[in-house]
């Protein structure tokens, strides 16, 4: 019998996508509750694919060591959840220069109780290969009177997700929707995750269901609705719920049948493509639906600082404290004189780096007393080696000092020291 040969039938699509795609880290740092490390699950899902979906983090990692990690696996923000005093926290780190936005998570609600309040539970899976398409509402336009740091968000939430190219995009992959609107009156962001469906337009819904096949659990396996308690086709299409049958004249009349219609015709469109779906192809008059599948959550802009956490710049925008002109200027230039410092020790790490690699060259090449007579740095580091490995294998070992090069007791001693660890590994062998 012939070997069975496996075929992969996707392709991953990190890489079908282009270099310079925007990429992400959604974390959770400190000690925080089941419900705030649910939303972070919750929201890499809304960033999926273009998110680590299976990152693990660890009680000892700190923000900095994902700050330091992300720009080598080319990731480009970095969303890190947190629980305060007062309420979650999140941050948005634009990588790897900044800016760093804060926001205070005044309320949110997971995935699962969105879900639960639906009518419909869905199955999800597929949903997530593609990226979803961004909706900003409710902003203030561009202009000089917009106060700069909404302007700042929106480009902020917009890098987020990929750019979309009407050319290029395919009908298909328009699968889900973020909303991100703007509360004027309460100053938040509210967050939203929508799933895009397609509906048969003009239909009742009893006619749509023989549509889209059966979908109820009275239905049978095959996928037909069950039919069988019904004299007439005519009882299932226009009969009212609760209504007698044939006999007792209680059909669905023309004005409610239209009523049930999937919409009006300002909520139907032609579609450009073909879409999932059964009978949506190219052409068609569908009735286009969101459903939200969750999480939700309500934002409050509380900082926008330049650089990133650890190493903050210059406040550019906060909410509950103002600086006047003179405050601001002095933050500016404590701040250079601070980066100036910073600068002045990395070169200064960096002199002294070479300085000891070309002393390490050159006592390499200089070799035995000239080593010695250096700055003794090479020589020093050496002894340590020795040292360490010599503790590794026996830490009863003494190590005699002011040896003259060449004596026959070092020989002898180097002698006994290559045994030693061979009799080390010999009895380890007759333990196991």
């Amino acid at each position: 019998m012939a070997r069975r040969r496996k075929h992969r039938t996707h392709v991953k699509q990190e890489q079908e996508q282009a270099d310079g795609g925007p990429r992400s880290f959604v974390i959770k740092h400190g000690h925080v509750g089941a419900s705030l490390a649910q939303l972070v699950r919750d929201v890499r899902k809304v960033m999926e694919p273009n998110t680590a979906s299976r990152l693990k983090e660890r009680s000892r990692n700190k923000l900095k060591d994902f700050i330091v990690m992300a720009p080598v696996l080319q990731v480009t923000h970095l969303l890190a959840f947190t629980l305060t005093d007062l309420a979650p926290s999140l941050r948005l780190v634009r990588l790897p220069a900044g800016p760093t936005l804060s926001f205070r998570v005044e309320r949110y609600s997971l995935m699962k109780d969105v879900l639960s309040i639906s009518k419909r539970h869905r199955s999800m899976g597929l949903e997530y290969l593609t990226p979803p398409l961004l909706v900003l509402a409710s902003f203030p336009p561009p202009g000089p009177g917009t106060p700069p740091h909404l302007s700042l968000l929106m480009k902020s939430f917009q890098s987020l997700f990929p750019s979309l190219s009407p050319t290029s995009l395919s009908l298909s992959n328009a699968r889900r929707v973020v909303l991100v609107a703007y509360n004027p009156s309460r100053g938040t962001i509210d967050v939203r995750h929508f799933l895009i469906t397609v509906k048969p337009y003009g239909v009742s819904r009893r006619v749509r269901r023989v549509l889209e096949g059966a979908t109820s659990s009275k239905s049978t396996k095959s996928g037909f609705l069950d039919l069988g308690n019904e004299k007439d086709v005519a009882d299932f299409l226009l009969r009212k719920r609760g209504e007698p049958g044939p006999d007792g004249e209680g059909y669905e009349s023309a004005a409610s049948s239209a009523s049930s219609a999937a919409g009006d015709d300002g909520d139907a469109v032609s579609l450009a493509d073909d879409y999932v779906g059964r009978n949506n192809k190219r052409g068609s008059k569908r009735a286009v639906r969101l459903d939200e599948i969750g999480p939700r959550m309500e934002l409050r802009l509380i900082k926008i600082s330049e650089g990133l956490p650890g190493k903050e710049g210059g406040v550019i925008y906060h909410e509950f404290v103002k600086k006047t002109k003179a405050e601001a200027a002095a933050l500016k230039s404590a701040h250079a004189e601070k980066e100036k410092l910073r600068k002045q020790r990395r070169d200064e790490q960096e002199r002294n780096v070479q300085r000891k690699k070309q002393g390490k060259g050159k006592g390499a090449d200089e070799g035995g007393e000239e080593d010695d007579e250096g700055d003794g740095y090479v020589s020093d580091e050496e002894g340590e080696r020795e040292e360490w490995n010599e503790d590794e294998w026996d830490d009863e070992e003494e190590i005699s000092e002011g040896e003259d090069e060449g004596s026959d007791e070092e020989g002898s001693e180097s002698e006994e020291e290559v045994q030693k660890p061979l009799q080390k590994k010999a009895r380890f062998k007759q333990k196991r």
